[in-house]
């Protein structure tokens, strides 16, 4: 039974009615040093560390990313697709069985699957908006629990594990933990790559998903969101980490053959006429010519 409740403009379903959440919450975090040296606390943009999680949306969203992951080549043989099974297994009557017309339907013992599986697609198709708010609630979730840290600089200068193993001891995080990168950090990359329980990540590939499934979430000065634009378009590079990919050129259409030898031929004959000395002299000749020959037939 739907419950309704009463307004001065009508009656309104309570299925339809927006729910009020509270306004984002500012939380802070403390920003520390590759040596665990703390340095201060910042401010969290409340638009995306301070919001109350969607639950429903979160369910939602990270289901439909685990089912895009899944390859969906599982398949099965039907009783067209088994082979043998041309022949009756048995006569029609007298054996006291039930009668068969096929040894590979899928009631037999080395037959057809019947309704099995196919090769299909998981994907589920999930608005840009819902995507967005699941990644803000699960950020949100994070910076509730006081489960984000903050570095300034990783100052590692070549590939070594050590290193990392060492940043990760020094900032006193335990489980596992999520490292946003840029696109351009493949050195520090690279030396968290053989850590144990450490998963790293760029800042466009950030997911709800990843984020919920890590304990701790470790951001760097790069790759921190501090506004709403980072988040706006669901969302796309840091600001001004990589140049916009020029667009290319249009690609003419190729003309046809007898065009091309049409335009050849005339573009050939124009050269020739444009190369060759203009001059009056040969029609004077012409004219002498013909007035002689004019007087030898009079004559």
């Amino acid at each position: 039974m739907t419950m309704t409740t009463s307004s001065r403009a009508g009656t309104l379903l309570t299925s339809t009615a927006k729910k009020e959440r509270p306004a984002p919450v500012v939380r802070s975090v403390t920003r520390r040093n590759a040596a665990g040296h703390d340095l201060g606390t910042v401010e969290l943009e409340p638009t995306i560390f301070g919001l109350e999680p969607n639950v429903a949306v979160l369910h939602q969203v990270v289901t439909a990313q685990l089912a895009a992951r899944r390859a969906g080549t599982q398949s099965t043989l039907t009783r067209a697709e088994v082979r043998g099974g041309g022949a009756k297994p048995f006569r029609q009557k007298g054996t006291g069985r039930a009668r068969q017309g096929s040894s590979r339907s899928p009631s037999m013992s080395g037959g057809g699957i019947a309704l099995g599986p196919k090769p299909r697609s998981y994907a589920q198709r999930t608005p840009k908006k819902m995507v967005r708010l699941a990644l803000l609630s699960a950020l949100s979730d994070r910076a509730m629990t006081e489960r984000i840290a903050l570095i300034d600089d990783w100052k590692i200068e070549a590939p070594k594990t050590k290193d990392a193993a060492t940043i990760v001891r020094k900032l006193k995080l335990d489980g596992t933990v999520l490292i946003v990168l840029a696109h351009d950090e493949i050195i520090v990359e690279r030396s968290f790559a053989n850590i144990p329980n450490v998963q790293t990540t760029t800042y466009s590939e950030l997911s709800a998903h990843d984020v919920l499934r890590a304990d701790w979430l470790l951001f760097s000065d790069r790759t921190l969101p501090t506004t709403t634009e980072d988040f706006a378009r669901t969302h796309e590079l840091h600001g001004g980490d990589v140049e916009e990919i020029a667009a290319p050129a249009p690609v003419a259409k190729a003309e046809p053959a007898k065009k091309a030898a049409k335009a050849t031929k005339t573009t050939k004959a124009a050269k020739a006429s444009a190369e060759a000395p203009v001059s009056d002299e040969p029609a004077v000749e012409a004219d002498v010519t013909e007035a002689s020959e004019e007087g030898d037939a009079d004559a």
